[in-house]
């Protein structure tokens, strides 16, 4: 479990150091999120992990926490703190890196807890990131429909980032709300979404009282960068992969086929284990530590799953590497988003 540790908590370390000094230690923050995740993902070959759920969610709550102060403090450093000139835009990426990346994949383990105070650590994560509806709309109808034309996290075949986006962002609020309602009718209490919208509100307040109208923008900005990764995770990981539909009507269960994997070890520690994406669909309440990996049962990614969101950034490069992939597992239960990709023009 020492990797689990060190590779998500060094970066924290490192962004702290250049928030408060900035100069060679926002180097080292970007470095830690980048070149040395690549590095050490290609040059180590490590042993198995013998999982240890105790643990685990000493590291999620750790990692929780480390958020909470980390967002106020990355918009102090910013806006009114040391930064400034080329330390502010390094740190600034290597901030949101973080946050996207592993904030993301820690917010994610949270909200499948069972107790009720991790689930809200999660949420309180989601609602920083001005995201809190994912708190709904990823279990109660991303792992309903996973792999289905249902779910607008699931990219058909063919379709680009940039048009994945601002579906995955509003198709989920709308169908996370939706799912609410659907679960709330006849009961009281306050809906989630008021808590999502307001803690998303509350979050730009504290900007705006760290550094007035700048502290909101920041805020904004590092959410908004750390959202954008969080729907590249969902875009990358299950592009292209349909389950089949049943002859009388619905779809075969999610199963190993549905969902994109990464066997790299370091940058799999650094987000939980997030790129065992398989395994966590068909067992949703499995801590990270005990998630599984099969390269010959599951669809993997030919590089690890960060290197492989900067590819999907660049669209035609991104169908070179994957629309082949993806047929071979997709099969009949592939969706095409419109004829254009169905002929294979870009």
């Amino acid at each position: 479990m020492t990797r689990f540790w060190i590779a998500p908590f060094l970066p924290v370390a490192l962004l702290a150091a250049a928030c408060l000094l900035g100069g060679w230690w926002s180097v080292a923050a970007l470095i830690s999120v980048t070149a040395l995740v690549m590095g050490l993902d290609r040059a180590v070959a490590p042993g198995p992990v013998v999982g240890d759920v105790a643990t685990g969610h000493l590291i999620t709550l750790s990692l929780g926490l480390a958020h909470l102060a980390l967002m106020p403090l990355g918009v102090w450093a910013l806006t009114v703190g040391p930064l400034d000139g080329a330390a502010g835009w390094v740190t600034a990426l290597a901030l949101g890196l973080f946050f996207g990346q592993v904030s993301n994949s820690n917010a994610h383990e949270l909200i499948h807890r069972k107790a009720r105070w991790p689930r809200r650590l999660g949420v309180a994560i989601y609602a920083t990131l001005l995201f809190g509806h994912h708190a709904s709309a990823h279990p109660k109808v991303h792992h309903v429909y996973v792999a289905t034309p249902r779910d607008p996290n699931s990219a058909p075949m063919g379709m680009g980032f940039y048009r994945f986006w601002p579906r995955a962002w509003i198709g989920s609020f709308r169908a996370g709300l939706a799912a609410e309602n659907r679960l709330r009718q006849g009961r009281g209490g306050l809906h989630p979404y008021v808590g999502y919208v307001g803690g998303a509100v509350l979050s730009l307040c504290f900007g705006g009282l760290i550094a007035g109208w700048a502290g909101v923008l920041v805020w904004a900005a590092l959410a908004t960068y750390a959202t954008m990764q969080l729907i590249l995770s969902d875009y990358v990981q299950h592009y292209g992969l349909r389950r089949a539909e049943r002859p009388g009507g619905g779809f075969v269960p999610a199963g190993p086929e549905h969902s994109w994997n990464a066997p790299q070890w370091y940058s799999s520690a650094m987000m939980l284990n997030a790129p065992r994406h398989s395994d966590h669909h068909e067992n949703p309440g499995r801590s990270f530590p005990d998630l599984r990996l099969d390269e010959t049962a599951m669809p993997m990614l030919p590089r690890s799953l960060p290197v492989m969101a900067s590819i999907a950034l660049v669209p035609p490069l991104w169908r070179r590497m994957m629309d082949h992939r993806a047929r071979k597992w997709a099969g009949e239960g592939v969706e095409r988003s419109s004829p254009a990709a169905a002929l294979g023009t870009a």
